[in-house]
C-alpha cells in the first residue's frame, strides 16, 4: 500500500491521532519557554526559581502518568481523549489566570500532565494499538503532529501576545482547544478501527509482555538511556532559549523565527522514518536519531554565529523527527499491545521525568555561575557516546526480533 492510499484508507484514525500529537504543543517546554520572560517578570522568579518550579511541576505530572495513563487500556479511546483534551484546555485557563505561584505550580503541572504526557500518549498508544503491519506508517503519520507543531505553535504564539499578551494568548488558544479541538478529536476516534487478518494474526502469533515482565527486562532500561537523550537535551536548551540569545547576542526572533527549519527538517525524517521501522525496525534509528543530537548541540555550543542556529534547528528537527516514530513504535513492537497502554504510561512518565530535570539543573548551575554554552557542549558529547551504545543495542534488539539479516 502506498503512503497516500494508507492515509486515505485509514484518514479518521490518523487524523484523530495527528491532531492529538499537533496541540501536544501547548504543554512542551517549546511553547511554554515563549512565556518564561513575562511569568519571570511577573511573579519576580529568577532564573533558577522559576526552573526549579518548572521542574516540581513537571515531576508531579510524571508521578501522576504511571496511574492516569494506565486507563487507557480499559477505557474506549475516544472517551480517554475527551478526558485529556479537556483537561489540558481547563489547565490552559489556569494558566492564563493563575494569581500567585500556587495557582501557576498548578496550571503548569497540568499542561505538561495533559499536553506533554497524555496527549501524546493517547495518540501514540491508538496507533500502536490500530495497526501492525503498516505500523511505522501509522506512527510517523500521527507524529508529523508533533514536527508541525514546532514550527507552527511559536510564530502563532508570538503574533497572539503580541496583540492581547501572555496570559491573553493562553484563554485564546484554550477556548480554540475547547470549542474546536476537543469535538474534532472525539468525532475521529470515535469509530473503532478493525485490525486486518494479517495484523490480528501478527497480534496472536508474537508474546504480549506485563508491564511487570517489561520492567524487568534490561534492554528496556538501556533504550531509556538512549531514546530520553532528545527530550532531555532538547527541553533544557528550549527552556533557556531567552537566556542564550541574551548571551550570543541574537534576538529571539531569530532562534524562535528559525523554528520553521526544525520543522521541515523533522516533517521529512518523520515520513521516512515511517518506511525505515517497517523495513528495519525502530530501533535501527536510534544511533542515527542521537548523533544528530550531538551535532546540534556542538555546533550550537561552540559557535557563536547566528548561522549555527540554523545549523541547530536542522539537525534538531531531524533527530526529533527520528525520535517522535521510534518513541510510538519501539514499545508495541518489543512488548505487543495487551498491555501496551500501561507499558507506554511509565515510558511518558520517565520521559516527562527527564525534561523536568533539564530546566531545574540547568537553571540552578546558571545561577551557580557555570555557562550554559559548556553545558550545552556536555550535553552533545553525552548523545555521542549513547549514539555508540545504541549501534551495540540495535544488534541485540534485532536477534531478539529475529531480524538478523
Amino acid at each position: 500500500m502506498t503512503f497516500f492510499s494508507f492515509i486515505g484508507r485509514n484518514g479518521r484514525w490518523l487524523g484523530g491521532a495527528f491532531l492529538c500529537t499537533l496541540f501536544s504543543s501547548y504543554g512542551q517546554t517549546f511553547y511554554i519557554a515563549l512565556s518564561s520572560g513575562g511569568i519571570r517578570d511577573e511573579f519576580e522568579l529568577s532564573h533558577g526559581q522559576f526552573g526549579w518550579l518548572y521542574m516540581a511541576a513537571t515531576l508531579t505530572s510524571a508521578a501522576l502518568i504511571p496511574f492516569v495513563g494506565r486507563s487507557i487500556d480499559s477505557v474506549r479511546i475516544e472517551r480517554y481523549a475527551l478526558f485529556v483534551v479537556a483537561g489540558l484546555a481547563v489547565s490552559m485557563v489556569l494558566v492564563a489566570s493563575a494569581p500567585s505561584v500556587v495557582f501557576l505550580f498548578a496550571a503548569i503541572a497540568g499542561i505538561r500532565l495533559f499536553g506533554q504526557g497524555l496527549m501524546g500518549h493517547t495518540a501514540m498508544t491508538a496507533v500502536g494499538r490500530w495497526f501492525s503491519a503498516d505500523r511505522g506508517k501509522a506512527v510517523s503519520i500521527a507524529a508529523l503532529g508533533h514536527q508541525i507543531g514546532e514550527g507552527v505553535m511559536p510564530v502563532s504564539f508570538v503574533a497572539i501576545t503580541a496583540l492581547v499578551g501572555w496570559r491573553g494568548g493562553w484563554l485564546v488558544n484554550a477556548l480554540f482547544l475547547g470549542l474546536i479541538v476537543l469535538p474534532a478529536v472525539y468525532f475521529l476516534m470515535r469509530v473503532p478501527r478493525t485490525p486486518s487478518p494479517v495484523e490480528i494474526e501478527g497480534r496472536v502469533s508474537s508474546r504480549q509482555w506485563t508491564r511487570r515482565e517489561a520492567l524487568r527486562d534490561p534492554v528496556f532500561w538501556l533504550l531509556l538511556t538512549g531514546i530520553l537523550a532528545p527530550p532531555f537535551i532538547g527541553t533544557t536548551v528550549f527552556f533557556h532559549q531567552v537566556y542564550l540569545t541574551e548571551l550570543r547576542g541574537w534576538s529571539l526572533s531569530q532562534f524562535a523565527g528559525a523554528t520553521p527549519v526544525l520543522s521541515i527538517f523533522a516533517v521529512l525524517a518523520t515520513v521516512a522514518s515511517g518506511h525505515l521501522i517497517d523495513r528495519f525496525g525502530s530501533a535501527a534509528l536510534l544511533p542515527v536519531m542521537l548523533a544528530f543530537v550531538a551535532a546540534a548541540n556542538l555546533a550550537i555550543g561552540l559557535g557563536d554565529s547566528a548561522s549555527m542556529v540554523l545549523v541547530y534547528m536542522a539537525c534538531m528537527g531531524i533527530s526529533f523527527g527520528l525520535y517522535a516514530s521510534a518513541f510510538g513504535a519501539i514499545w508495541p513492537e518489543l512488548y505487543g499491545v495487551a498491555h501496551l497502554g500501561a507499558i507506554k504510561a511509565v515510558v511518558t512518565a520517565m520521559m516527562v521525568f527527564s525534561t523536568a530535570l533539564g530546566p531545574g539543573v540547568s537553571g540552578w548551575l546558571i545561577d551557580a555561575g557555570l555557562a550554559f554554552p559548556d553545558m550545552i557542549v556536555a550535553m552533545g558529547a553525552y548523545a555521542a557516546a549513547a549514539s555508540l551504545l545504541m549501534v551495540v543495542l540495535t544488534a541485540a534488539v534485532r536477534r531478539r526480533l529475529g531480524r538478523v539479516d
